[in-house]
């Protein structure tokens, strides 16, 4: 197997267990097609303005993962004068860069707080449109986090990019038990062959009961079936991070994260 860095700042294993593709029908599978027209809209930013605070409560988005478990590289700050979100021509900027000291800062919105207070989600379709970075040691993601981590924290990393591998992206979903126990599936995403990654793209992830699948700009990428950790409300993060290994001294300063929209749909 392979270890690189994940977005839940825990180890990443991609197994070497071959990806579910299974063709037949599960309970309550809702099927690859995504139609948001027919969906119902239950969550939005399109970032026509901007309402984070550092811990809430009360707001849209707080600064840190309501567990105050940062990670990376760069230390992910409470927002004050447009550092290190703007709003620019009705899009979302992160900004990664130094401060006086050298030292790396950048951006994170998670849409919960402390209390669990925000926006959680049991099923759906939830999708980020969003221009990345390129550079060495830069980390942007989006990812679902489960509201209830009292026995395993069930994580899907919709988005992992690293901007010196600028061909494609990782794709992820996790279980990690409170015992120790890891439950990993994931494949990288060759995308940008033939596009951009600084370009605007969309990532979306479906979750039913049935299965888990990844989309990229609208077209379904892979899937995986559905554990019994993932039945539950999931809340979005969203972040521009830098890897904590090897030299950042090579990781362009600043950096800019552009986000676009995050939305969210029910089936019903």
């Amino acid at each position: 197997m392979d270890i690189v860095p994940a977005a839940g700042g825990l180890a990443l294993m991609l197994l070497t267990a071959p990806v579910a593709h299974a063709q037949t029908s599960l309970a309550g599978d809702t099927g690859d097609a995504i139609n948001p027209a027919g969906m119902k809209l239950a969550f939005s930013d399109e970032f026509t303005d901007l309402d984070v605070s550092e811990w809430g409560p009360g707001t849209r988005w707080i600064a840190h993962t309501p567990w105050s478990g940062d990670f990376g590289g760069a230390r992910f700050v409470a927002p004050k004068d447009d550092f290190p979100f703007a709003i620019v021509d009705e899009v979302l900027r992160i900004e990664a860069s130094r401060d006086k000291d050298g030292n790396w800062r950048s951006g994170l919105l998670a849409s919960v707080d402390p209390t669990g207070k925000g926006f959680a989600q049991q099923y759906g379709y939830f999708e980020m449109r969003a221009r990345l970075p390129l550079g060495p040691g830069l980390w942007p993601a989006f990812w679902l986090i489960g509201l209830d981590r009292s026995k395993a924290t069930a994580e899907i990393d919709v988005l992992e990019f690293y901007g010196d591998k600028p061909e494609s992206y990782s794709s992820v979903v996790h279980v990690w038990h409170k015992d120790g126990r890891h439950y990993s599936q994931g494949k990288r995403i060759d995308a940008f062959t033939e596009s951009d990654p600084g370009e605007f793209h969309s990532y979306g992830v479906k979750i039913d009961p049935a299965f888990i699948r990844m989309y990229f700009d609208g077209k379904l990428v892979w899937k995986t079936e559905t554990q019994p950790e993932h039945r539950q409300p999931m809340y979005v993060l969203l972040n521009l991070a830098l890897v904590e290994e090897g030299s950042t001294q090579e990781t362009p300063d600043p950096s800019f994260m552009y986000v676009d929209y995050v939305r969210a749909y029910t089936f019903e």
